[in-house]
């Protein structure tokens, strides 16, 4: 796989963002020429497009929406005012919307896009929605590879313990934070039209380009969603253009340990744009200088350009510990006059986003994880965070996997290095590919990873299939991860269940 560019410069390509007009999206922002009063969002029930739903109610906004089947989020929009229809129907159109709102997700011959269409309501992207509940804040937007859930719930939860109550959205829900979007901590209280906001920039459809940030962590950058991009090169050039879109004086924030995103800050600085490094070298304005990590946090020491600075965080692993440092780089860039002490103390409040190394329990003596890694460097950071663990703890174990490939190119694009991830484990599973927004390719399934991988990592039927495989290898004191971005969470409770079942534990 061709990795992401590292020079200093590049040829001009043009980006591709899914915010221009098209089969589904009509126009590419919010309408500023019109008072909109009423919303409709399409595919209601997913993290992204709950945050935006949540967003227009505190708002204010009449908000109805749709989604295939129920789900998490759909009973707390309800309870909150949404109306919700579950499948997809032009009559849950009502008289007097005034917009209609998507994800990449939803189709042209969508009946709501169709009758939104023919009856001339804008349609526009849920970035270009978020972008518009947010016009009057000043943004602290997380983009990157991989790590953006996490560390915009560090940002947040940073920023609040600074004394801070910032808007905020993200792609998954967060205990810590009570939802996973709202205008401030209370969703009761009267919505404030400006202030700072703490968003979440997906880079998989181009669609952050709807973002004007002030200050704008990239936590990584390298090759990922290539079956919209195309290639390293356009993935690549739309980063560069959402740098370019800071506002005057913002400031971006990048990893120095990862080279995609360092050469990225190069590359800022010859437009010349602020720019601020954070990771473990010596070149860097946010250095870590000691990690001590263990099952249920670390402690970490870092140089600041203010200082030293001890941190405790409640989440383990060196993926997470950098995600705190451009979580705090972020928001000190964004409020400089906020006490690192305080903004430390808040980002130590926070656990973890849902399916983010998210302990389900223990059952028969096995810890099981759910996480969402769906791409090779998430699930060798997910493993390896598991090894950890695994190390320190008194009893010998194990790390085990059950992994559910996500989309067909991405299995096919990314195979040897998926296989080199699972082989890491000493056990592991891959169950059919999850299709997802993507037709069924037959020449790609979970044998296109096992067979480039170790005789450790097999494939399996379903999940009936992987349940049986577990229950029969597991042993008291292994640590299995599940892992995806599909529905292999609903795999988890009946697992556990049967480990619990065959251990007499029951």
């Amino acid at each position: 796989m061709t990795a992401a560019p590292e020079n200093g410069s590049l040829p001009p390509v043009t980006p591709r963002t899914i915010l221009r007009a098209g089969d589904v999206v009509t126009q590419p922002d919010w309408p500023a020429d019109r008072d909109v009063r009423s919303v409709h969002v399409v595919r209601i029930g997913g993290a992204g497009m709950s945050a935006v739903a949540r967003l227009a109610l505190e708002s204010g906004l009449t908000v109805s929406g749709s989604d295939s089947q129920d789900g998490q989020f759909i009973a707390p929009l309800r309870a909150a005012g949404a109306r919700i229809g579950i499948g997809f129907d032009a009559d849950l159109l009502a008289a007097d919307l005034d917009l209609v709102i998507v994800s990449t997700a939803v189709r042209a011959d969508n009946p709501e896009v169709l009758a939104a269409r023919e009856r001339g309501i804008p349609v526009i992207h849920r970035a270009a929605a978020l972008a518009g509940l947010l016009s009057g804040h000043e943004l602290v937007a997380v983009a990157g590879t991989h790590g953006k859930t996490t560390t915009t719930g560090m940002a947040v939860s940073a920023l609040r313990g600074a004394g801070h109550d910032p808007a905020w959205a993200l792609g998954a829900a967060v205990p810590d934070l009570g939802r996973n979007a709202g205008l401030g901590a209370e969703p009761s209280a009267p919505p404030s039209a400006t202030g700072l906001a703490v968003v979440e920039a997906d880079e998989s459809d181009g669609s952050f380009l709807a973002f004007a940030p002030r200050s704008l962590v990239v936590t990584n950058l390298e090759p990922d969603h290539l079956d919209f991009h195309g290639d390293a090169a356009h993935l690549t050039a739309a980063f560069d253009a959402l740098t370019r879109q800071l506002t005057p004086g913002g400031t971006l924030v990048v990893c120095a340990d990862d080279p995609g995103a360092r050469a990225l800050g190069q590359r800022a600085e010859q437009h010349g744009l602020t720019v601020v490094r954070y990771g473990t070298g010596e070149d860097v304005q946010w250095a870590l200088r000691q990690e001590r990590s263990g099952p249920r946090g670390a402690e970490i020491e870092i140089d600041t350009p203010s200082g030293g600075l001890t941190a405790q965080l409640s989440v383990t692993g060196h993926h997470n510990v950098l995600n705190s440092l451009g979580a705090l780089a972020a928001t000190a860039a964004a409020v400089p006059e906020a006490d690192l002490a305080a903004l430390a103390a808040g980002l130590g409040t926070f656990t973890g986003a849902s399916r983010r190394f998210d302990v389900a329990g223990s059952a028969g003596g096995v810890t099981v994880v759910d996480d969402y890694a769906h791409h090779p460097r998430e699930v060798a950071a997910t493993v390896a965070a598991a090894r950890g663990i695994i190390a320190a703890q008194p009893a010998p174990g194990r790390v085990l996997v059950g992994f559910q490939p996500h989309l067909f190119s991405r299995t096919r694009d990314f195979a040897v290095d998926f296989a080199a991830a699972l082989s890491a484990a000493d056990l592991a599973w891959v169950l059919p590919v999850y299709a997802a927004r993507e037709d069924p390719d037959p020449t790609i399934d979970a044998r296109t990873v096992t067979d480039l991988a170790a005789e450790s990592v097999e494939p399996v039927a379903g999940a009936d299939d992987l349940v049986s495989r577990v229950v029969s290898a597991a042993r008291p004191g292994d640590l299995l991860l599940m892992l995806g971005a599909g529905d292999i969470v609903e795999t988890t409770p009946g697992l556990m269940a049967a480990l619990d079942s065959a251990r007499g534990l029951g």
